[in-house]
């Protein structure tokens, strides 16, 4: 299959998507997929250079996010009878419209990653958004009634997302996700590592805890700063790293709350980081932590069992119950309470069980979160699905039984 894959932006400040679009074109090359990216970003931006594919970077679009852009829309028109299928990542923007009609026109097949963003969380946090995603509903339903497969990465997921809006009939498929394994190709630990403490070297004799996450209020880091002050005298060996990008200006709140609480030392905000700084921190970390209070995955959870980290996160992250089942972290509520006892249940644990469960991580990544995995269940299910889809979608292909084709679970 020659594939498309749609995303607004490659931006790593958005959260898990640009990621997770990187790690698939890497992985589509690996078992031999074709695969190209257009985005709506700059050319010139720099996180765009080693994306191990064709990107077609369109230029920003005018109406700021919801990504309003006539490029995109020509683009897809000319562009998508070239690929045999195409796949657009996260939803309520302009490019998943330009998606519909293009695919309509060219007769292809389109898929819709929702990451996340039907999760009913939403609405209860913000409703006043929820009202305005309620007047957009009937375009965004069309974009989901009408793909060949709407995906998402747990049950969880799946099911939360059909409590969100009415109607919400579409044909579904949880598939594997993860990432490329980081541990192949000329990778040195050590020198990761290095690279950590040479930019952070108050932390070279400390154990810490890691947070590495965007700064936002969905993740719980107001939760994680009162639990640490609360457990903090018992470890006075441990430190905690806030690391990501603040969209919201809520890490001077937090800082603000760090100092109240007499810990403000011992909490470290290194910002956005990546490449061999990321790796370097998750490595060298006593454990992972994201009491969030939704995921829909968590790419930097995964990224810590792959290099062996266990992981200590709420149950409002869907995939707890694998984390569970494989022994590689622990799980509670995503409650102030909840997160102090997660903290003690770490700190309690004796260190040669620790180094157990870090053991067991790197097994629990190698079973479950691979996404060469991932790349081949999106292959195998518009393969798959080809035959059907022509069938289903012979002439008009927003037909008036197009409801009677929705709804259904695909297999892998």
């Amino acid at each position: 299959m020659h594939t498309l894959h749609i995303i607004d932006s490659f931006c790593p400040t958005t959260g898990g998507p640009p990621e997770v679009v990187r790690q698939l074109a890497k992985a589509c090359q690996e078992i031999g997929t074709g695969v190209e990216v257009v985005c709506l970003d700059n050319p010139s931006e720099p996180f765009l250079k080693g994306i191990p594919c064709p990107v077609h970077a369109l230029g920003h679009s005018y109406l700021g996010r919801y990504f309003f852009s006539p490029r995109m829309w020509r683009w897809l028109r000319e562009n998508s009878g070239r690929f045999e299928c195409m796949v657009m990542h996260g939803i309520w923007s302009f490019s998943s419209v330009a998606l519909r009609f293009a695919a309509r026109r060219a007769g292809r097949p389109y898929g819709i990653f929702v990451h996340g963003a039907l999760d009913p969380w939403f609405h209860q946090r913000y409703p006043i958004k929820h009202l305005k995603k309620m007047l957009y509903w009937p375009v965004q339903y069309a974009i989901l009634r009408d793909a060949l497969v709407v995906f998402f990465t747990t049950e969880s997921e799946r099911d939360l997302a059909r409590t969100s809006f009415r109607p919400n009939k579409w044909n579904s498929a949880v598939v594997p996700f993860g990432i490329t394994d980081p541990e192949e190709g000329e990778v040195d630990p050590e020198v990761q590592i290095e690279a950590f403490y040479r930019r952070f070297p108050c932390l070279r004799s400390r154990r810490y805890l890691l947070f590495l996450a965007r700064i936002h209020a969905k993740k719980g880091c107001d939760l994680l700063i009162e639990a640490f002050a609360k457990v903090a005298a018992s470890v006075p060996d441990v430190d905690l790293v806030m690391a990501g990008p603040d969209q919201e200006g809520m890490q001077e709140k937090l800082q603000r709350l760090a100092e109240r609480s007499g810990i403000a030392g011992r909490v470290h905000w290194p910002g956005l980081i990546g490449g061999d700084l990321k790796w370097g921190a998750l490595r060298a970390c006593d454990a992972f932590v994201l009491p969030s209070h939704q995921e829909n995955f968590g790419i930097a959870i995964v990224e810590s069992l792959a290099v062996g980290r266990p992981v200590l996160i709420s149950n409002q992250v869907n995939i707890w119950e694998d984390i569970v089942t494989d022994k590689v972290g622990f799980v509670e509520d995503d409650t102030i309470e909840g997160t102090e006892r997660l903290l003690r249940r770490w700190f309690d644990v004796a260190p040669a069980e620790r180094d157990t469960m870090a053991a067991r991580a790197r097994s629990s990544f190698l079973k479950r979160y691979t996404m060469n995995r991932t790349a081949e269940a999106i292959d195998r299910i518009f393969s798959s699905g080809a035959t059907s889809f022509r069938k289903a979608h012979r002439g008009d292909w927003a037909s008036s039984d197009a409801d009677e084709h929705a709804g259904t679970k695909l297999t892998l």
